[in-house]
């Protein structure tokens, strides 16, 4: 028997990257999970999942999104708000359409998430924000993506506090850059925007890991599964690393 069976669990933009990690590992430890994404083929590579299309910047998807998942796996018990989008600019390149698009994704569609999962966890609860080290500091080049980070984890922290002793927890993953298409979509960008080598453009992430590495999503999604066990029961509104190093 799995650690987590019976649970049910939704991950949003499950179908790629650290959420595909996170819903494998869940599934592995019994739980039932949902993946959301707007992407549906990519949320059917995720066997064993309910797949459901969600686009967590519409708040009526989100709410239509959950019910589906709510009916057929019953309240959610564990919410893993990991959607999001990773764009740089200047603050002089930052329009406000980017700087929306951005806080849509990132922050509104966390808030959307959780403020639906919630009502269904009465005696037991994870809620889980995959943040980034970027909401721990400044991220040279991305303030925007920096604050909308900076903005989960307060989030986070603030829901903590309104929920103390109900046996629900609220915590953030903050990795460095990991493995995902993320990080390739971005070294394209360096590249095009500097005439970099993909092996230089690629370097400048690498290099601010400070164990001079990318993070496995497995990694992060071990996290997570720790932050869902009896273990973490007593760990709440906090801002887990997940970087190779201190900052």
């Amino acid at each position: 028997m799995g650690k987590l069976d019976g649970r049910h669990a939704l991950v949003t933009g499950g179908g790629t990257g650290i959420g595909r990690a996170i819903a494998v590992a869940l599934m592995a430890e019994g739980a039932r999970v949902t993946v959301t994404g707007r992407r549906a083929a990519a949320l059917a590579g995720v066997e064993g999942a309910l797949a459901v299309t969600m686009d967590v910047t519409d708040e009526a998807s989100v709410l239509a999104g959950v019910a589906k998942a709510r009916a057929r796996h019953g309240p959610v018990q564990i919410c893993v708000a990991n959607a999001g989008i990773a764009e740089g600019a200047s603050l002089a390149k930052t329009d406000a359409q980017l700087w929306r698009r951005i806080m849509a994704t990132n922050l509104d569609g966390a808030f959307h998430t959780i403020r639906a999962c919630v009502p269904g966890m009465e005696d037991w609860g994870r809620v889980i924000a995959v943040a980034s080290i970027a909401g721990l500091k400044g991220l040279k080049g991305a303030s925007a993506y920096t604050a909308s980070k900076h903005g989960m984890i307060g989030l986070i922290r603030g829901l903590a506090a309104d929920n103390l002793g109900r046996g629900v927890t609220f915590n953030a993953l903050c990795p460095g850059y990991v493995d995902t298409d993320i990080v390739t979509e971005n070294t394209a960008r360096i590249m095009a925007r500097t005439g970099m080598s993909q092996a230089d453009a690629q370097g400048v992430m690498v290099g601010q890991n400070p164990h001079r590495k990318l993070i496995d999503p497995e990694e992060v999604a071990g996290a997570a599964l720790w932050l869902c066990s009896d273990a973490a029961r007593s760990v709440n509104g906090q801002a887990i690393q997940i970087s190779g190093g201190e900052y």
